[in-house]
């Protein structure tokens, strides 16, 4: 029964991973529903055949490429599909199937999305965080078990930690260092999280960031000017505090 549960657990959160490839590739263009029209091949149009719609193993048979035009697909597609589905079993072992599970797994499919269209448009969608704050504030006090205080705090500490960042950088350089769309999901982390995950959420994404950034420019040969979107780090930190943030702060605490 347990494997049974793990293998249903992973395809459906594969075949999720399919529409979060949906609301990637069209939220970032004005005006378009994630609803309708179907899954279409992003190069000629033509609309995905059920039986080339399956997750990760349609894309292997086809070599990456489209049945009707023969153009490539993106690796993105069954990356994002094999990233949710091993995401939504590392959640189902970790809590269980219930409501904590279903409202992680809700979460970490925002931050999936987020991620990508940051990477593909450096934007983050107000679509997602402006409501996603109130939302993970009341998942994070009726679900989680987060302190309504703690939540609280948790948004306002996440928003006015990059607000203020933001403001005296560009003051300083005279130019946008951050824009509204990180400081609006640092603030949805705080939400879900509660206060006391952004000193880890911070730090872990600034690590990662300027560590990816110094690759980025020695492996490109870019400038120190070439923009590179925070958001995923940002994502990143959320997701290492998701599973392993706790422990670490009770380590950290026992050797303060």
């Amino acid at each position: 029964m347990a494997v049974f549960m793990d293998i249903f657990i992973t395809v459906a959160a594969a075949c999720i991973g399919s529409f979060l490839n949906v609301c990637i590739a069209r939220m970032p263009v004005e005006g378009q529903s994630i609803v309708k029209p179907a899954s279409r091949c992003p190069r000629c149009g033509h609309p995905i055949r059920i039986y080339d719609n399956i997750p990760i193993i349609s894309w292997l048979i086809l070599r990456g490429k489209c049945r009707d035009c023969g153009e490539p697909i993106s690796f993105r597609y069954p990356l994002v599909e094999a990233l949710t589905a091993l995401l939504g079993w590392l959640l189902f072992n970790m809590f269980g199937l219930g409501l904590p599970f279903l409202a992680a797994f809700v979460f970490v499919c925002a931050l999936i999305v987020i991620t990508f269209i940051d990477l593909d448009h450096q934007i983050i969608p107000h679509a997602i965080t402006l409501p996603g704050i109130p939302l993970c504030l009341l998942a994070a006090v009726f679900i989680m078990r987060v302190p309504v205080v703690d939540s609280f705090l948790g948004i306002m500490i996440g928003a006015g930690t990059l607000y203020f960042v933001a403001v005296y950088f560009e003051a300083i350089t005279g130019k946008e260092g951050m824009g509204g769309g990180d400081v609006n999901l640092l603030a949805m982390l705080g939400a879900f999280f509660g206060w006391k995950s952004l000193l880890f959420i911070i730090l872990a994404s600034s690590f990662t960031g300027a560590l990816a950034g110094v690759g980025y420019i020695l492996l490109k040969k870019k400038g120190r000017e070439t923009p590179i979107p925070f958001g995923p780090f940002l994502c990143l930190g959320a997701l290492g505090y998701l599973f392993a943030g706790e422990p670490f702060l009770r380590w950290l605490l026992t050797r303060a």
